[in-house]
Parts: C-alpha cells; structure tokens; sequence
C-alpha cells in the first residue's frame, strides 16, 4: 500500500465557488465647491437625487464649503455616473442670481 493521499474535490465547496457572484468595485461621486450655490441648493438636490434626509444633506453642503469637496454617495460605476450625470443636470440655483448653471462633480474609485 503507497503512503500517497490523493485530494478529492468537494463538490459541494467548488459548486459555492461557481456561484458565488462578483463583487464589484465601488465609485464615489463627489460633488464640487464654487460659490454660485446656496446650502438650499445643495439640501434640496439630496433630497431629490439621492433621497438623504435633510440632515445629511446640510452636511453634505457643510462639508463641500469646508472643504472644497464631498461624497454623495458610493456605488456601483454604472450608477456613480448616472447620478453624477443627474447633478450636471440639476440646473442652475435661482437663490443666487450670478448663477449659471449646476454644480460639478466627478467619479473615483473609492478607496
């Protein structure tokens, strides 16, 4: 008799493996600070949006003031860019006259 073990799959640990789906990566979308909207802006775009609660949408605004930049929200890539797609279309903050049109923001692979 031979001293050698052979290795036998589970099927039932490779059936798991195969099934098992794929993570995928996650984006921020990262909305932009320029002094052409107001903090309302900021909520109420949020709110629609993104559906956040009033609360997290002023410190959203607080945080894109303060520091130049926040994150709205991490997802998948298709849907970072849809909503980053849905923040250049928001259109313009009738609150302050000078502005032109809506806030800026990007996608980046959260970290």
């Amino acid at each position: 008799m031979s001293d050698k073990q052979v290795a036998v799959a589970d099927p039932a640990v490779e059936q798991e493996q195969q099934t098992k789906p794929k993570k995928q990566p996650r984006y921020n979308v990262i909305l932009w600070d320029d002094s052409d909207h107001s903090y309302q802006y900021v909520v109420m775009m949020m709110r629609k949006l993104f559906r956040h609660p009033v609360e997290k949408g002023f410190q959203i605004a607080t945080q894109v003031d303060s520091h130049g930049k926040a994150i709205c929200l991490t997802t998948t890539m298709e849907h970072a860019e849809l909503k980053r797609d849905q923040i250049h279309a928001y259109g313009k903050d009738d609150l302050i006259p000078r502005c032109k049109g809506s806030m800026s923001a990007t996608i980046e692979p959260a970290g």
